[in-house]
């Protein structure tokens, strides 16, 4: 579980998108490689990374 604060509104999914692009950055991955699975309308969210295993997610967040 990962906790994350965006500045962006939960309009329009501004926020989900902010919350995607700041992973998706984290993780020195494009955007495109991280979209969300799971919770648009939720505070808790899922999220599909694409193009990194899980230990090396697990490694890049931990490092933060």
């Amino acid at each position: 579980m990962l906790k994350a604060r965006v500045r962006a509104r939960p309009i329009e999914g501004r926020a989900n998108e902010a919350l995607v692009r700041l992973v998706a950055g984290a993780l020195g991955l494009p955007r495109g490689a991280v979209s969300m699975h799971q919770g648009d309308r939720s505070r808790t969210k899922r999220l599909e990374i694409t193009g990194m295993d899980e230990a090396g997610v697990r490694a890049r967040l931990t490092a933060l």
